[in-house]
């Protein structure tokens, strides 16, 4: 004879797993959804302001701070053909548009003909005391190269231009995208109005929002 009880004894076995599949999946679908979050907030595509770079002094500063407003970026360099009228012109330009909604963002670099060899300290004090330069100024790195910094291989990755020489230019949108580039050859002048339009729709967009 069957044994009534053993035929009981076996439906919890059997349903007890059934019972738990549905939390279980539960579970495991807020996970997945949880972790797809997490990898499209960690997935933040990068731009310019993103990066930390060293001042001229020697203190770590986020290129955050100039999220908002526009930037060009340039390495300079104190020995060059280009350093004087460069220098003056970037100094006009900072004068005329900065600092709320431009700067100029200055990278001394020494790879280019060993034309800035001098320290920091000594950079900067040609820099102010020459042009009565008032633009941000950074530490002196490399701009191309595997030695380049994070946020010029952005720069030459956004735009496909390495710089080869002294007084290259990019210029750096609110957002942080790189909008154009400009070799040594190019003036302040021929690149001012590309500048200038960037600035006045950060200020109409700001009357807008008034």
């Amino acid at each position: 004879m069957l044994d009534p009880e053993g035929s009981v004894e076996h439906q919890p076995s059997s349903s007890f797993p059934k019972v738990l599949l549905i939390p279980l999946a539960m579970l495991l679908a807020i996970a997945a959804l949880l972790l797809l979050a997490f990898s499209a907030t960690q997935q933040k595509e990068p731009d310019f302001y993103t990066f930390k770079v060293v001042n001229i002094r020697g203190k770590l500063v986020s290129l955050e701070k100039y999220r908002g407003s526009v930037s060009l970026v340039v390495n300079v360099a104190s020995e060059c053909g280009y350093t004087d009228s460069h220098y003056k012109a970037l100094q006009q330009l900072q004068r005329d548009l900065g600092p709320y909604h431009f700067n100029v963002l200055a990278f001394p670099c020494n790879q280019f003909g060993q034309q800035e060899p001098d320290t920091n300290k000594e950079i900067e004090s040609f820099a102010r005391k020459t042009y009565g330069a008032s633009f941000p100024m950074f530490s002196k790195i490399a701009v191309s190269g595997a030695g380049a910094i994070p946020a010029f291989k952005y720069l030459i990755d956004s735009t496909g231009e390495e710089p080869t020489w002294n007084f290259w230019k990019y210029l750096v949108d609110p957002n942080g995208k790189v909008v154009k580039a400009w070799d040594s050859t190019v003036s302040i002048e021929e690149i001012r109005p590309y500048v200038t339009e960037l600035v006045r729709k950060i200020i109409l967009k700001k009357k807008d929002e008034l």
